[in-house]
């Protein structure tokens, strides 16, 4: 019982000790509130003091400020005052000055005034006198004025167009003369120049053999092997007694080669059967893809031409497999491109675009059999799909007359074109087909009313006509020439181009006895 009553009085004693240091802790937290609102009290008190004191300052500040800005106006404004009063002096002395000038004008005026009055006189007194003499002159020569006047007009007309013909004349005969000679010469520059292999082309490619057994195994079991080959490449196959070799004959180069690459493949595999050709052939077309690529870049990078599309490359390199004349495209193609570049560095041209031009003239001819149409306008069709600019693309379609010439490019393109085609040895033809060109050129010729004669010349690439001046003028023979030229591309097939010259002499023939 002790034990719990202690305990009870322990409890008791905490409780009071609690209760006495919260009453403790209150009385001190409101004496320090009490402490702290009285400072603020007073700050906030001085604060408002010191707002009235500097309001009080910006306000004799700014009555400072004004009163500087009044006294700086007031002076400026007498500045001003001053300078206007002197500029209105100024004004009025000029006005004064002005008004003297004025009147010394209409003084001067009124004279000129006076003048003029009696220059009108004069010359009415003139033209009096003139109109009285040109009488007089008119009863003694017993002609008017206009007759007088309209014959020497018309002596005075026929002199000078007999004068301006004969200068004109003069000036056309120089200047032909001159851009012959030019001509000639930057022609024949760019021939010696040019270095180019044979263009020309054969039909016929051999494959060697290692041994002449080989050629049984060529032909096969009752010539199943070579009819095979044939059958899948479209050549024809030559064995013969020729030791070593096997012939492969075809007009097609592509097809030619194909045919050399796959017969050559079979030799060295010695597998020679119909299934192991057909496959062999196979693969072979599938590889020319790729010799068509790099021969394309080749050519390009011979010729010095660059940022040629993908498509253009792979149309280039087919060219190696195509021939006109017997000569070889892709070898004429860059013979053009160099002769073009040449001529135009000569005339001062752009010589990169004669180039790029001269190289992609004929890449018409790589796809003419599959599209319809001139190769020119071709072409022209696919360069411009592949972007080239319009100069190269009017020069492709221009360089065989399908499209006029318009452009300095397209005259040399043509002129490397024709250069190219006509260098001996460049082409061949059948002499029979030559022979009857030359005699239906002469027999166009002739058929024209007032031809005396026709010779064709310089390997059928130039007719000369001889008319009768009687009947014909010089502007007859020019229409005539411009007949036969038209006439000649409309009935003619020929490399090239030919000339047409016209020509009328009239001779005067005396005896002095």
């Amino acid at each position: 019982m002790e034990g719990d009553q202690d305990m009870i009085l322990r409890l008791i004693y905490i409780l009071l000790a609690a209760l006495i240091g919260w009453a403790v802790a209150t009385f001190i937290d409101r004496y320090r509130t009490k402490s702290m609102l009285n400072k603020a009290k007073n700050k906030l008190l001085q604060a408002e003091k010191e707002i009235q004191d500097k309001r009080r300052e910006i306000e004799l500040e700014k009555r400072e400020e004004l009163h500087r800005l009044r006294n700086a106006l007031e002076r400026e404004t007498e500045k001003r005052r001053e300078e206007f009063h002197k500029l209105s002096k100024k004004l009025i002395e000029r006005e004064e000055i002005l008004d003297r000038r004025l009147q010394e004008l209409e003084k001067e005026k009124r004279k000129l005034s006076f003048k003029e009055q009696n220059l009108e006189e004069k010359k009415k007194e003139i033209e009096f006198l003139r109109i009285k003499r040109r009488k007089e002159l008119e009863k003694i020569a017993g002609i008017s004025a206009e007759e007088a006047k309209k014959g020497l007009l018309e002596d005075v007309k026929k002199e000078a167009e007999e004068e301006a013909f004969k200068i004109v004349q003069d000036v056309e005969r120089r200047t032909q003369e001159t851009a012959n000679k030019k001509a000639r010469k930057i022609v024949t520059t760019a021939i010696q120049r040019c270095a180019v292999d044979q263009v020309m082309d054969s039909v016929i490619s051999t494959v060697s053999l290692p041994s002449d057994d080989m050629k049984g195994r060529v032909i096969g079991r009752e010539g199943r092997n070579i009819r095979a080959f044939e059958a899948l490449t479209g050549v024809d196959l030559i064995v013969d007694d020729t030791p070593g070799i096997v012939l492969i004959s075809c007009f097609d180069p592509l097809r030619r080669k194909i045919a050399e690459i796959s017969l050559q493949r079979l030799i060295a595999d010695s597998r020679i059967h119909p299934a192991r050709i057909e496959e062999i052939v196979e693969k072979a077309k599938k590889d020319i893809g790729e010799i068509v690529k790099e021969e394309g870049q080749q050519a390009a990078f011979d010729a010095g031409v660059s940022d040629l599309s993908p498509e253009l490359i792979s149309l280039l390199g087919k060219l190696k497999f195509r021939t006109s004349y017997g000569q070889n495209v892709l070898k004429h193609s860059q013979e053009v491109s160099y002769i073009a570049s040449v001529m135009a560095a000569e005339i001062g041209a752009d010589y990169m675009q004669a180039k790029r031009a001269g190289l992609l003239h004929d890449i018409g001819k790589a796809v003419d059999q599959q599209m319809e149409g001139p190769h020119a306008f071709i072409g022209a069709r696919i360069a411009k799909q592949y972007g080239e600019s319009p100069e190269v693309v009017h020069a492709i379609a221009a360089h065989h007359d399908d499209q006029r010439d318009e452009t300095t490019l397209a005259m040399l393109i043509q002129t490397a074109d024709a250069i190219s085609a006509a260098r001996p040895g460049a082409r061949k033809e059948v002499l029979e087909a030559y022979l009857k060109r030359l005699e239906d050129l002469e027999n166009i010729a002739t058929s024209f009313q007032g031809v005396d004669k026709a010779y064709a010349i310089q390997a059928g690439r130039e007719i000369r006509i001889m008319v009768q001046p009687q009947e014909i003028n010089d502007e007859k023979a020019k229409i005539m020439c411009q007949k036969i030229a038209k006439r000649t591309e409309k009935e003619l097939r020929y490399p090239g181009q030919i000339k047409v010259t016209v020509i009328r002499e009239l001779r005067y023939i005396e005896y002095a006895k």
